[in-house]
């Protein structure tokens, strides 16, 4: 008899979980979704239009409140661990792990510093979001020529000062296990090229909220875990040793089921 009732109970309890996956997929797609579409098109035009007064302050506060309204809406929450350890009056080259899509929001939303993304010159060919990351002064890197290289360079040291940072994700894509790839040189190397001090970044849980195989978001925690900054010598910083501390720093406050056995870089 006790059998047949914990057998009935386990039951229930699977049924309860499917009944909640599938209305949280109908919450999803059908509320959540066409909410975030307007706000991303009302956001973007106005960070397009308010970025002509001010784009250190209209490319980053509106985009921030958009970051947060996904975490909100999808029931993420976001936890910022050593947030101290950074001064908001000085500025830094920020480098993190790419677990997925919520990296971009989590940190957008949540890491209390002002900055400008390094990405792809490509993302600006995306509809309205591509003219407002170009507007808000975000760092297009075009790296097809070395004259190119110099261009962006040249750009970029104008706008990194007064407490402005840069933030790259030097793996350049979004991992499809949760684990590190290794990170493109070419990107770590133009960030080192500025002679900011490194703040690496460990960004936990994004990949279980939303991998890079799916389109479908799980409600969870996302933790992003700022650690000390790495300072520059005189003669500025050692590519091969920072790329390695850096790698190493990042991996070890990930899970131990996400960590690789061997330093990829």
């Amino acid at each position: 008899m006790s059998i047949l009732i914990l057998h009935f109970l386990f039951l229930i309890l699977c049924s309860y979980k499917l009944l909640m996956k599938i209305l949280f997929r109908v919450y999803q797609w059908l509320i959540a979704a066409p909410i975030l579409l307007v706000l991303t098109i009302v956001i973007a035009l106005v960070t397009i239009l308010g970025s002509f007064v001010n784009s250190n302050w209209w490319g980053f506060y509106p985009p921030k409140f958009w970051a947060r309204c996904w975490c909100w809406l999808f029931f993420v929450k976001v936890v910022v661990v050593n947030s101290e350890l950074i001064d908001r009056k000085q500025s830094y080259v920020f480098i993190a792990n790419h677990q997925g899509v919520f990296d971009i929001f989590s940190v957008y939303g949540y890491l209390k510093h002002n900055f400008k993304w390094m990405m792809r010159k490509g993302l600006n060919n995306i509809p309205l979001i591509g003219a407002a990351c170009k507007a808000s002064g975000h760092i297009m890197v075009d790296n097809s020529t070395p004259t190119a290289i110099k261009k962006t360079m040249g750009v970029a040291k104008k706008k990194l000062s007064n407490g402005m940072s840069l933030f790259i994700f030097p793996e350049g894509r979004r991992t499809y296990t949760g684990k590190m790839g290794a990170f493109k040189h070419g990107a770590f190397k133009l960030a080192l090229d500025f002679n900011l001090p490194i703040v690496p970044i460990t960004i936990s849980g994004s990949y279980d909220i939303m991998p890079r195989t799916t389109f479908n978001i799980k409600p969870g925690k996302i933790t992003i875990t700022l650690h000390e900054p790495i300072y520059p010598t005189e003669c500025g910083h050692d590519f091969g040793q920072v790329i390695g501390d850096c790698y190493r720093i990042i991996q070890s406050d990930l899970p131990q089921n996400l960590q690789n056995t061997d330093n990829q870089n």
